[in-house]
Formats: C-alpha cells, structure tokens, sequence
C-alpha cells in the first residue's frame, strides 16, 4: 500500500452500500470492477480519488471524511507531531483510541515544555488559516518567570523584540493573578519556533513553565492536562470551519 491508496473491501465498507460480509461475496462473484477490470482481491490496494471503483454496474462514490476538531490539553513531556523516528510519546499516542485511525494533524506546534491549547484536526483548509502568518491567528500563553518585568521590558515585549531571526511583532503583556504558578500573559499572531521563550530569555527571564491558553477567541477552559474533546458547534464557528453545516463535523459518539 502506498499513503494515497486503501484496500478495496475498504473502500467499499467506508461507501456504506453494504455490509463487509456482503461486499466481501460481491467480490468472489465478480461483481465488482476497479478501472473497468473485475477485481479479483478485496486487498487490492486502489486510489479513492483516481481510481473508477464499480459495483454491479453502478460507480461507487468515495465517502467523504468526517471533519473533527479535537482540542487538547497537552501536557509537558509530550511532542507535537504526527509521527516521531526517536519513537518519543506524541500527541497522537496520548488521544483517546476511538480518534487514532482519523488521520489527525496537530495544527501548529507546542514545544515538547510547554502544555496546554492544542488543536487536531483532518481539516487542511482550517489548519492552512489557523496557521498562516497572513491570518495573523492571535495565540495567548500564560508563563512563569522567576522574577517580574519592570515597566521598560514590558513596553519591549510590546513593541518587538529583536531575535536572531528578526524583530518580533507587536505583542501584549499583562499580570496574571491567582494562576500559580503563572505570573503574566503575553498574546502574540505569530509562530516562530519557541518564540514566547526567547522573548523573555533576550531580556534575561528564563521561563520556567508555559502554557498556551487560546487561540483566536477559542479558550482552554477548564479542560483537565492530558484529557482531549471534541469542539462543540459554536466552536467550530469560533475556529472559523467552514464545515459545521455538514453532518460529518457532528460529535463521534462511542
């Protein structure tokens, strides 16, 4: 199998025109055809998008994914990727098993020392406008530094930071109380990689924890660390999917 294709018996379970016992015998009878040829395997591995897939005559019609919009609370120690080659605990290994086989992306990155707001999906057209600098998605972190800024260093933070790839873009900062053992808040709209740290580290704070909190006018509420759900419909119109009147972006219920 390559990444673009599926098996056929596959395919056809995931078009719901019958059950597999039954697409399994149409099979061994004859009654399907893959690019006008009989197919003679239910493993033979087929292209949704470019093959032509027929059942007793009738073009079968590739199922259209259900979109999902996972949120997760991610916790420290834990990567942000689909896949690892050091074989390091992901954000895929730590979401629950019935989210695992939906092909899902983390959108945008969380360093493996920070825990907080992440966002899966197998929406590509979400990811693309949550993600692009264009879009300017603001992102709010919560961090904890040893010591308070003074009032020169925060105006520095808000105004841009000079960093080795350049100055950083205009920012807000503000005190966070009763949040141990967060102490302020900065927003930022872009997502250069471990930027909120390096921020504070050219100014001589080295931040001990982070934790991202929103992105765009979604909240990570009171979502416990390691626990993930799936977005309610408001929120998926917060996040701006374009999907939400589809019956695919419905909740999956075990």
């Amino acid at each position: 199998m390559t990444e673009n294709t599926i098996p056929l018996l596959r395919f056809l379970i995931e078009a719901g025109i019958s059950s597999r016992r039954k697409l399994a015998d149409a099979i061994r009878e004859g009654r399907v055809q893959v690019n006008k040829v009989t197919a003679e395997d239910f493993r033979q591995p087929i292209n949704p998008v470019k093959d032509s897939v027929t059942f007793d005559g009738h073009r079968v019609t590739p199922s259209k994914p259900r979109m999902v919009y996972l949120m997760l609370n991610k916790p420290v120690g834990i990567i942000t990727t689909a896949s690892d080659e050091m074989g390091r605990e992901s954000v895929l290994d730590i979401i629950p098993k019935k989210y695992r086989n939906l092909r899902l992306y983390p959108v945008g990155r969380l360093d493996k020392d920070s825990s907080g707001l992440l966002l899966l999906t197998n929406d590509g057209d979400l990811t693309y406008r949550l993600t692009h600098p264009k879009f300017e998605q603001e992102k709010e972190y919560w961090i904890a530094i040893g010591n308070g800024i003074n009032a020169v260093e925060k105006q520095a933070l808000e105004q841009g930071i000079e960093l080795w790839d350049g100055k950083t873009s205009p920012t807000r900062v503000r005190a966070v109380l009763n949040h141990p053992p967060f102490n302020y808040s900065i927003t930022i709209h872009e997502g250069r990689k471990r930027q909120v740290r390096r921020m504070f580290e050219a100014l001589g704070h080295r931040v001990q924890a982070l934790k991202r909190v929103r992105i765009g006018k979604l909240l990570l509420g009171d979502l416990e660390e390691g626990e993930a759900r799936e977005l309610s419909k408001s929120e998926i119109v917060i996040v701006g999917a374009k999907h939400l009147a589809e019956t695919n972006a419905s909740p999956l219920h075990t």
